[in-house]
């Protein structure tokens, strides 16, 4: 049980870490000009592509919608897009925790194949990256050797992840969605649990900040693994922190290497950006300072997301380029209602929400995971049964997560002449 609180308060701790990168990207994007402008010119010919391509005498390899291409389209698919990447955003600004989870339950929720959610959710972080962050900023916090270590890993897990995601699709494309659904179940079972766990002692002890994070560094031993692991002269050694520690600490970049392969594998398979494992990891296992770590990642996100993206499923024809262009809008807009909402919003409701969001995306895919069991003539059939399972799953998914979104947004209308008296 402490093990599992430790694992869950240091998810949260790097998903809060990435959170704030996020808003950061999004308020670089928003406050240019020039990218407003650029990311325009990446919207609409999605649009008017769209439009085009609507004539329903396509052949259904190229457009139908009976197809595992992701070619189908319509202006509905574009809107949803949007709608899922504000939710997203709506959380992360909200909660100061990452809101990506929901993003590929969401995908594939609405009918999008497991692997072009993943394909496309990683090419809508790749280009939020690569538009907002303003890397010269976050170079003095960065350990190039460090970076270079981590992302030769990342780039063995990602191309891993990658072909294990594909092998899967190409042998039997409903064993693709259940696997990664059996990945999430897992993945939002553990952090719904201990999210509502959080929640309801909040509440019990009388509330208290929505933001408040997990204490880095407890004691009881929490640094003597990095220390062991530090003592290892296995070449070759880096040297990182000289800002912060005489001399520096030192560490194998073999270390360094093998959490990043960990990270691209989850990155890959799961299509979020590894944040939520670069933290504790670098923090926690390899002793890297916080200050160094935060830098560190936004460099691994950048070059994970652009290879996983790129290299792994775009040249293969899975990303959906409309949805990653729908979702990127929704965000941008999302976080910057989420963070000023937060201002006017107690913070106990928000990390309720939060806890019902992870358990909605958990009962979403739990539900949705006995029909494609039966598809695969691993359970009886009974499509009837499991049809009802997924429509209800479904239906818990977007009822929360909407419910959430209109409060937010009403929150924030109707407080916003005192948030604009307040900026």
């Amino acid at each position: 049980m402490k093990l599992g609180r430790r694992l869950y308060q240091t998810m949260l701790e790097s998903s809060m870490a990435y959170a704030k990168w996020d808003l950061e990207t999004s308020r670089n994007i928003l406050g240019s000009r020039r990218k407003m402008w650029i990311l325009a010119a990446m919207v609409v010919p999605v649009i008017l592509g769209g439009l085009a391509i609507a004539a329903p005498e396509l052949p259904g390899i190229l457009g139908g919608h009976k197809a595992y291409s992701p070619a189908y389209y319509t202006p509905a698919i574009f809107g949803v897009s949007i709608v899922i990447g504000m939710c997203a955003g709506l959380i992360t600004g909200c909660i100061g925790a990452g809101g990506g989870f929901i993003i590929t339950p969401a995908l594939m929720s609405a009918g999008v194949k497991g692997i072009l959610a993943v394909g496309t959710d990683l090419f809508h972080i790749f280009a939020k990256a690569i538009m907002g962050t303003a890397i010269h900023k976050k170079l003095g916090n960065v350990s190039v050797a460090l970076a270079v270590a981590f992302l030769v890993g990342a780039g063995v897990g990602v191309t891993g992840g990658g072909v294990i995601n594909r092998a899967l699709y190409e042998t039997n494309p409903v064993l693709s969605d259940t696997f990664i659904s059996v990945i999430y179940v897992f993945l939002l079972g553990f952090l719904g649990i201990y999210a509502m766990t959080d929640f309801l002692r909040m509440r019990k002890a009388g509330g208290g900040d929505a933001h408040g994070g997990p204490a880095a560094g407890s004691a009881g031993g929490g640094k003597s693994l990095p220390e062991r692991l530090q003592s290892k002269n296995i070449p070759p050694m880096i040297t990182f922190d000289e800002d912060l520690t005489p001399g520096g600490k030192k560490i194998s970049a073999l270390f360094v290497a093998v959490c990043g392969s960990i990270v691209g594998f989850a990155a890959a398979i799961m299509g979020v950006g590894g944040g939520f494992l670069t933290f504790p990891m670098f923090v926690y296992i390899l002793g890297v300072s916080s200050f160094t770590t935060v830098g560190t990642d936004i460099l691994q996100i950048i070059f994970t997301a652009g290879y996983a993206s790129i290299a792994q499923y775009a040249v293969y024809g899975f990303i959906f380029y409309t949805l990653a262009m729908g979702m990127l809008i929704g965000s941008l807009l999302g976080i910057q209602i989420g963070a000023m909402a937060t201002k006017v919003v107690p913070g106990i409701y928000i990390r309720g929400f939060y806890a019902l969001s992870i358990m909605a995306g958990f009962v979403n895919r739990l539900f949705a995971l006995p029909g494609k069991l039966a598809e695969m003539k691993q359970l009886p059939h009974n499509p009837g049964l499991y049809h009802m399972f997924d429509v209800v799953g479904n239906i818990l998914f977007f009822i929360v997560i909407g419910i959430f979104a209109v409060w937010v947004i009403g929150k924030f209308l109707t407080s916003f002449k005192q948030l604009k008296e307040e900026a």
